[in-house]
C-alpha cells in the first residue's frame, strides 16, 4: 500500500521585509513549508522570492484591500493557510505629551487594528478547515511597562489582552492562538525606526532632564544584557506554531526573563519596587 504524500503546510507572515518577519520566513522555508511572505513593498523581497515555495506579496496592515488580496493570493497559490504570524509593527519612542495624535493613531492602527484585520481576514478559512494557528508577536513591553515607550507598551498590552481573549473564543473551533514575547534584538531595524519616530515629537522643556536621564538608563540596560538575534526569535515563533500544545505565551529572549518574572511571579509592591529601581531615572 502506498502511503499518502504528506500535505505541505502553509504559513502567512506579515512584516517580512526585515527583522523577525524575514528571519521567520527563511526558517519556515528551510523547514519545507510553503511561505507567504508579505510586506508593504514587495519589491524589496527579491531574495525571499527566490527561495523554493515562497510567495512574496503585498500586504499593508493599514490597507484592508491589500489584506484581502494577500489572503486570496495565498490560498490561490498553495490551496490553504495553516498558520498566521502577525509580526508587522513598529514602536514610538518619546514622552506621551509631546507625541502628535496622528502618530498615536498610527501606532494602534499598525500594532493593534492592523493585526486584528489580518486575523479577521484569515479566520473564515481557519473555521472552514476547523484548524489553524495564529501567532501574534508581542514584546516584553506587552508584559511590563517602560518609560519613553508608553504608546508602544499600550499597543502591545492591547495585543496581549486581545490574543488571550481570542484564544478562548477559538479553542472549540480547533484554532490556537499563541503570543511570542521578544525583548531587545540587535538584528532588526526596529530601533532605527523608533529613533526616526522619536524625532517627530518635540520634547517639552519640562521633560528634558527626565529624557536625558531615561536615555542613560536605556543605554545601560542595552549594554548590560546580551541581545538575541532575529533568527533566535524566529525559532521561538516556529516552536509556537508547531508544538501542538495549548500553551499561550512564549518568552523569546533571555534578556527580559528577569523583568517578566518580576511582573508575573511577585506581588504588585515587589514588582513596582523592582522596576522603579531599574528604570526610573535618577534626576
Amino acid at each position: 500500500m502506498i502511503s499518502p504524500t504528506p500535505i505541505t503546510r502553509t504559513v502567512l507572515i506579515t512584516g517580512c521585509s526585515s527583522g523577525f518577519g524575514e528571519a521567520t520566513a527563511r526558517l519556515f522555508a528551510a523547514c519545507g513549508w510553503n511561505v507567504v511572505a508579505t510586506m508593504r513593498s514587495p519589491e524589496v523581497g527579491t531574495e525571499l522570492a527566490a527561495l523554493d515555495r515562497v510567495l512574496v506579496t503585498r500586504l499593508d496592515v493599514q490597507d484592508p484591500a491589500s489584506i484581502e488580496a494577500a489572503v486570496a493570493a495565498a490560498i490561490a497559490r498553495f490551496g490553504r493557510i495553516d498558520v498566521l504570524v502577525n509580526n508587522a509593527g513598529f514602536g514610538l519612542f518619546g514622552v506621551f505629551e509631546s507625541t502628535p495624535r496622528d502618530k498615536v493613531l498610527e501606532q494602534f492602527e499598525v500594532n493593534v487594528f492592523g493585526m486584528m484585520d489580518v486575523t479577521r481576514a484569515v479566520l473564515p478559512h481557519f473555521r472552514a478547515n476547523r484548524s489553524g494557528v495564529i501567532v501574534n508577536v508581542s514584546s516584553g513591553a506587552g508584559v511590563f511597562a517602560l518609560p519613553m515607550i508608553s504608546l508602544y507598551c499600550a499597543s502591545k498590552f492591547a495585543l496581549e489582552g486581545f490574543s488571550e481573549s481570542l484564544s478562548y473564543e477559538l479553542a472549540g473551533l480547533g484554532i490556537s492562538v499563541k503570543i511570542v514575547e521578544p525583548g531587545g534584538v540587535t538584528s532588526t531595524n526596529f530601533g532605527q525606526r523608533s529613533g526616526q519616530e522619536a524625532s517627530i515629537g518635540r520634547t517639552l522643556p519640562d521633560y528634558e532632564p527626565f529624557v536625558t536621564a531615561a536615555n542613560a538608563v536605556f543605554a545601560g540596560l542595552r549594554t548590560s544584557r546580551a541581545s538575541a538575534t532575529s533568527e533566535e526569535v524566529a525559532k521561538v515563533i516556529h516552536t509556537a506554531a508547531t508544538d501542538g500544545t495549548d500553551r499561550l505565551r512564549y518568552v523569546a529572549t533571555e534578556d527580559i526573563k528577569p523583568l517578566v518574572a518580576a511582573r508575573r511571579e511577585s506581588s504588585e509592591d515587589e514588582y513596582l519596587a523592582f522596576m522603579r529601581e531599574r528604570v526610573t531615572p535618577k534626576l
